[in-house]
Order: C-alpha cells, then structure tokens, then sequence
C-alpha cells in the first residue's frame, strides 16, 4: 500500500507564509530607504516647523570678547561648524580633523583663514566656557554663542540642525543632537562648500588653498 505525499498543516503553514511576508517587507524597506544628508533639509529642530532653504549670509553671535559678525572676516575664509562643548564624540572629532588641518598651512595660509565654533546650546555654553573649549583644540578658534533666537537665526542660514534630548538618568540632564557639517565660507563671505562630518584633514587643506589662491 503506497502511502500519500504528506502536506502541510494549515497551523505551520500560517506561520511559515507571515514570516516570509515579514522578511520581504523588511527587505524592502532596506532597499527603498535611503538616509537624507545631514545639510539637505534644512530643519532646526528646535523649532516646529522647517526653516528656509539655506542660503548662507551674515549673523551676529556673542564671542568672549564681544559681538562678533560674520562679515567682520571678509578677506578670509572661514570654516563653520554648528556643536557644543559637552558634546561626547562628534565634535571633538571634527575639531581635531580640523585643527590638524591648520597646522599644515603656511604662516601666511593660516592668517587668511578663520574656524568659527557656533554653540547649539546657549544654555550652558557661555562665551568663556567656549573660548576654553575651542583653545583645547587650536587658539585660533573662535566660540560663538547668543541667544536661542540667534543661534536658530544663523543655523538656519545654514541649514544646520539640532534639538534638545532629555538624558534625565544623566548628570549633564540633556544632550544635543546636531548635524555634523563643517560650513565654507569664502574671502567675500559666500557659502561656497559643505564638507561631510569627518573630513580628512588632506582635504581641507585643499579646498582652503584653492579658495585662497582664488583670491589673490
């Protein structure tokens, strides 16, 4: 007596078929999504609703030593960046990359150019716990803080972004999430370039000795 090929429980073939279905869809969305750039929307999170497209363009902040405007500047070119001092990882390395690539400039190359270290948390960081942060790195870099208004203000120019995180179970109380771009500004105070998060140092070298030469 031949026996019958055996089938599948409708009980196992339920289970089999969601699974399938699960690993499809998660396929699926691994394929589609796509992670937008840190500088292509141009969102302070702060707020509640998109800021304009970024355009670039002057602001006033606050360094130690007084009110500080973009344009004050002209005739060099300037690297800005949007972080904060209690920040863990990202902007020490940033800074790090950076002031690395100022030393690789000439005397002369390095008068020409100026870094500029605008705070996402006014709150805490104050022009002279800023001048300390940023002379960890390099003497020539400048902090800026201001009002939250003001901050938003020049972040959006940029389209740089940030918003507060509760960290309740922390001593600090908070973090700052924030895009990770460093911001080039040329010797007429245009917005030129937007260099990713972690540039090697050889590469910013470049782009500031090609924006340099330029104006000579």
């Amino acid at each position: 007596m031949s026996s019958s090929p055996l089938r599948p429980r409708p009980a196992i073939l339920l289970p089999l078929l969601l699974v399938v279905a699960l690993a499809l869809a998660l396929a699926g969305l691994i394929w589609l999504w796509r992670p937008a750039d840190d500088g292509a929307a141009a969102i302070v999170w702060g707020g509640s609703h998109p800021a304009s497209a970024p355009t670039g363009g002057d602001f006033k902040l606050r360094g130690r030593d007084g009110p500080v405007a973009l344009s004050r500047f002209r005739g060099k070119v300037v690297l800005l960046y949007f972080g904060y001092t209690s920040c863990p990882d990202i902007c020490p390395t940033n800074l790090a990359i950076i002031a690395y690539a100022l030393k690789q400039l000439s005397l002369a190359e390095r008068a020409r150019v100026q870094v500029l270290f605008v705070t996402v948390d006014p709150a805490r960081d104050t022009p002279e716990r800023l001048a300390q942060y940023t002379a960890y790195f390099d003497s020539g870099i400048l902090g800026l803080s201001g009002s939250d208004a003001q901050v938003a203000a020049a972040a959006a120019r940029y389209g740089a972004a940030y918003r507060r995180v509760e960290q309740p179970e922390s001593a600090m109380g908070y973090l700052v999430d924030h895009s990770a771009l460093t911001y080039v500004i040329d010797t007429r105070g245009r917005w030129v370039a937007t260099l990713p998060h972690a540039t090697p140092a050889e590469e910013i070298v470049a782009v500031l000795r090609r924006l340099l030469a330029a104006s000579s």
